[in-house]
Order: C-alpha cells, then structure tokens, then sequence
C-alpha cells in the first residue's frame, strides 16, 4: 500500500457530477447533495488505516458542519475485486458500523475518481456554495495512528470559513493515505 499525498488546492475549480449508488439503496448525485453554503466530497474507502485512524472525527465534523449549511458525501474508489475488504457489502457494514451522517457511495467505474484527481483515501475537496473548490487538505495531523484530542480540526475550520465566507483558507497541509487501488485495465 504506497502512500500518497493529496494536490495542493487548484482555487475555484468546479465539481464533476456524479450518479452512484449508495449503501442505503438510493442513487445519489452532486445536486441531491449540494449544501447550500458548501459541499465536501470525500473519497475514503473501509479498509484504509488511515481512514480508519479517523473515520470517527470525520463523522463527527460533518454531523457539527451541517449547521453551517455544509453537506457531505463519501465515495469509495477501490478496484472491489482485489480490495475484497471493500466490497459494497463491508461499504454497509462500515457506515452502519460508524453511522455515517452522509452517503456512501460505490465509483465502480473509477470514473468520478479519475474525473477528480483523487490520490489516496482519505482525499477530501471542499467545495463552496457555488460547488469551486476551496479545501484540498487534510482533516487534522492524524496519520495512521489518531492524533492527539487537543489536535487542530483544520477541514472543520477550513469548511466552517467556506461555509461563512465562500473562501478556503490560503494555506493548506495535503490529505496523507493510501493509493486508490485502480483497476489494472484502467490503470
């Protein structure tokens, strides 16, 4: 599992659309998701330990973003078929397992992934109002192990100036994880 980082933040770029299927049986898209003062897209996947490091705070920051008008949706990018552990039944053992306050999405095609330039999981873009892109970075200094409590919650503050200004902050660490495990015919 090499690790990678995530991009620096390319300002103003604007969201690809997507129709993927959800862990809860619906079919979920940009616009069904669309918060009205921001939008985080995030591609996480179950078997990561980075995402496992974290995956608690991430929900916990979505469910306290909400008021500020911020919603968000997770996508799982892997090849299922040699990631067995994150097929789209362990999907839905792992968002009831952490109850996910956002949709969990399966990108069996890769598709959305590549359209965004996802690296790694956890990869998370932040997007503003008018679905630009603000925040390309990480969720706090955690790694494979959780950071410490006290740690900065840098996506909740970065999504909450979103949020209020329509405006990331200018300076951003990269996202750490694990490559997106591509299919070898797409690779």
């Amino acid at each position: 599992m090499a690790r990678m980082e995530t991009p620096i933040c390319d300002f103003g770029w604007k969201a690809v659309d997507f129709r993927l299927k959800g862990v809860d049986g619906n079919t979920w898209s940009l616009g069904d998701v669309k918060g009205e003062n921001g939008t985080l897209v995030m591609f996480i996947c179950n078997h990561c330990p980075y995402v496992k490091a974290v995956v608690d705070r991430i929900v916990r920051d979505c469910r306290e973003l909400k008021p500020y008008g911020v919603n968000a949706i997770a996508i799982m990018p892997n090849d299922t078929e040699n990631h067995p552990d994150d097929s789209f039944e362990n999907m839905v053992a792992f968002a009831r397992e952490h109850d996910f306050p956002f949709p969990y999405v399966i990108d069996e095609t890769q598709e959305v992934a590549r359209a965004y330039g996802a690296v790694c999981t956890p990869d998370f873009f932040g997007f503003n109002g008018n679905l630009e892109l603000q925040y390309r970075g990480r969720l706090d200094s955690s790694r494979k192990e959780t950071a410490p409590e006290d740690a900065p919650r840098e996506l909740f503050e970065a999504m909450k100036q979103v949020a209020q200004t329509g405006q990331g902050p200018a300076e951003q660490t990269p996202s750490m994880g694990c490559s997106i495990k591509w299919r070898e015919e797409a690779a």
